[in-house]
């Protein structure tokens, strides 16, 4: 968004919970920055300066709110190419995934010049790429002080410092603290140890629970995920220096404030930066329903709040789009349970019901097609499983939120057995793509009640660039009737 002043500084006064996230605060007189929705007074006008993003205000001098905490604030989602663009950008730079390649493994990921990527970035954030990672691992060592019990060496690993010096000289110097003067002062060290390490992730509000946690229940792979009271859970498998972690997460509602409790087992530990980042992306935190509820209007009355839940791993969203052709939601829920009890991975959990991890894509492409079409299913569905695997593990067809939208789709719509709806329905949830738009889907022609799907392609452009949330009330509408 532009930094308007006048409007910042009202959103400020008002704590405006629609702006949380879109920009933050800082103050010269105190030198801290806080997010729009902090409790304390809010400050003389005269001394707020607005800034794009956390990293923008440190890059300004100015230390985080202990009370608001800048690192808890929701993300946003990306609508125009540019910001998609520096939003990937970012990502990569949470997971710490192409960490060992440095900016330029991320710029050709995203299969851009290293300049073209600053020059985006610094448009989207206002800092440097280089500027952004510092303060993002900064953020998540301020929160694992905070939150967690876990040893200061450990956070310092599990935040993407090399050494311990270099993660305590850099957080003094920023924040005016040793980390554990930190710790001390938050909670007098609450935080007990555990199995399981325990974060908050902020939305902007409303948030329609019920439904996000229905939809995920209707389509859970038993033994990789479910939804038990309320609380969705799932297995967990994430590669990373060369071993494979596994674990389990369970996401649950705050009862009173906007934030989801996620409760990360602590064997991933050292991953936590991807497993956080997968979580927002699964749950839809980055939404901003105000603009949605604004764009189609009457439809998104009846379920404020409505998210597109994403995916946890994009492979094995795609994996199930595609056994999902032409079948009803509980046959391909049942072959895709079946995919995973064949191909996947015991864990161990304190969950009766979650013991597999997902297979990865680099497993099933080195299968033969005859293991895979004894499932159950078409041997042309069989052949196409098989193709998105090899194109996933290539590197050739990258499936994760923020990703070159067109060409990911052309990728995706030349693999045999994919189709507009499958690469539609991939854009949707695995790209986190808020203008997908599966208009053939027999769900949605049926809730706008045509049988034509240019009639309804049509329907949808004034839905723009928010179809994906239509979809998900026209399901909603449907499955009502």
């Amino acid at each position: 968004m532009t930094l308007d002043p006048h409007t910042c500084y009202r959103a400020l006064r008002s704590r405006d919970a629609r702006f949380d996230g879109r920009f933050f605060v800082a103050v010269s007189s105190t030198r801290i920055y806080c997010r729009p929705v902090c409790t304390v007074k809010p400050p003389r006008r005269e001394n707020c300066r607005f800034y794009p993003s956390a990293a923008a205000a440190e890059s300004g001098g100015y230390r985080p709110c202990l009370r608001c905490r800048p690192e808890l604030a929701p993300g946003n989602a990306s609508v125009d190419a540019t910001s998609r663009l520096a939003q990937a950008a970012a990502s990569l730079l949470e997971d710490r995934t192409l960490d060992d390649g440095g900016l330029e493994a991320v710029a050709s990921h995203l299969g851009i010049t290293d300049r073209h990527l600053r020059r985006a970035f610094g448009a989207e954030f206002g800092v440097s790429p280089v500027q952004f990672a510092q303060t993002q691992r900064l953020l998540l060592a301020k929160r694992l002080l905070t939150d967690t019990a876990l040893p200061v060496t450990e956070i310092a690993y599990a935040s993407g410092f090399g050494s311990l010096r270099r993660f305590n000289a850099l957080f003094k110097q920023r924040y005016r603290l040793q980390p554990g003067q930190l710790r001390s002062r938050m909670h007098d060290n609450g935080a007990a140890a555990t199995d399981a390490l325990a974060f908050e992730l902020s939305f902007r509000p409303p948030y329609d629970w019920a439904a996000v946690t229905a939809f995920l229940d209707a389509r859970a792979v038993a033994g990789v995920e479910g939804v038990e009271d309320r609380r969705y859970r799932r297995t967990v498998g994430i590669a990373a220096g060369g071993k494979q972690h596994r674990g389990w997460i369970e996401i649950a509602l705050s009862p009173k404030k906007p934030t989801l409790r996620v409760a990360i087992s602590a064997s991933l530990a050292s991953v936590l930066p991807p497993v956080l980042s997968r979580v927002k992306a699964l749950m839809d935190l980055a939404c901003h329903p105000a603009d949605v509820a604004q764009a189609l209007g009457a439809l998104a009355k009846g379920h404020p709040g409505l998210r597109v839940p994403g995916a946890f791993d994009g492979f094995e969203v795609a994996v199930r789009a595609i056994l999902g052709q032409q079948v009803t939601v509980v046959a391909a829920r049942t072959v895709a349970s079946r995919f995973a009890a064949a191909f996947g991975d015991p864990v161990e959990t304190p969950f009766a019901s979650l013991h597999t991890v997902f297979p990865p894509a680099e497993r099933i492409a080195d299968l033969p097609y005859g293991r895979i079409a004894r499932l159950g299913m078409p041997g042309a569905r069989a052949r196409t499983v098989l193709a998105l695997a090899r194109a996933v593990a290539d590197g050739s067809l990258v499936l994760m939120p923020n990703a070159d939208i067109e060409a990911t789709l052309d990728k995706l719509r030349s693999l045999p057995g994919v189709g507009e709806w499958t690469a539609q329905y991939i854009a949707m949830r695995a790209l986190a793509w808020p203008d997908a738009f599966p208009h053939t889907d027999l769900g949605v022609m049926k809730a706008l009640g045509e049988t034509n799907a240019r009639r309804v392609l049509a329907a949808g452009e004034g839905w723009r660039p928010w179809r994906a949330y239509a979809v998900m009330h026209l399901w909603n509408s449907y499955k009502k009737e």
